[in-house]
């Protein structure tokens, strides 16, 4: 018997690594049809599985943008609502690779302006949310002034990291 994605994400050592998500990475990037099995792995009830494949996804979509774009609704419609910060802070770089519709740019930028109009955002979330609505500001997609506003907000985050990003993207813009 094979063992699924589920299974070989479910293994990982310490819990925050990643395990055994680059043998899974290895198999889609051969056969692209594994892509709905790994995109599945979204919502296994262990949180380190889902850890994984968004991971996972999320370096396939480097590679391959192009095999994302027909999952963007789904994720949109199905993934967005998550609260783990790991699933937030991977769709947050993936909404700046992947090509959009026009409605599916107005999500995200309504998902990612959602992220940094508070300080109570993990913080990865927020150094990926700020990066990819600066370059949605940069493509015209999205008013400076708006960005301006929410990266303002970011100043204030406890998280130095977050702080220090905000300050120089502002300089940017």
């Amino acid at each position: 018997m094979t063992e699924t994605f589920a299974d070989i994400l479910a293994v990982g050592g310490k819990t925050n690594s990643l395990g055994r998500a680059n043998e899974v990475i290895a198999v889609v990037l051969e056969d692209k049809q594994r892509l709905e099995e790994l995109y599945q792995c979204l919502f296994n009830d262990d949180a380190w599985v889902r850890m994984r494949a968004i991971d996972s996804i999320e370096k396939i979509c480097r590679e391959h943008p192009d095999w994302l774009e027909p999952y963007v609704d789904k994720l949109n419609e199905e993934v967005a609502s998550s609260d783990q910060p790991s699933i937030q802070w991977h769709l947050a770089e993936m909404y700046g690779e992947i090509g959009l519709t026009d409605s599916q740019k107005q999500f995200a930028i309504e998902w990612l302006t959602g992220r940094l109009a508070t300080t109570e955002v993990d913080w990865i979330v927020a150094a990926n949310s700020m990066k990819t609505l600066v370059q949605f500001a940069n493509s015209g997609l999205v008013r400076r002034a708006q960005v301006i506003t929410l990266l303002k907000i970011q100043l204030r985050h406890k998280s130095s990291t977050v702080t220090r990003r905000a300050t120089k993207l502002l300089q940017t813009l």
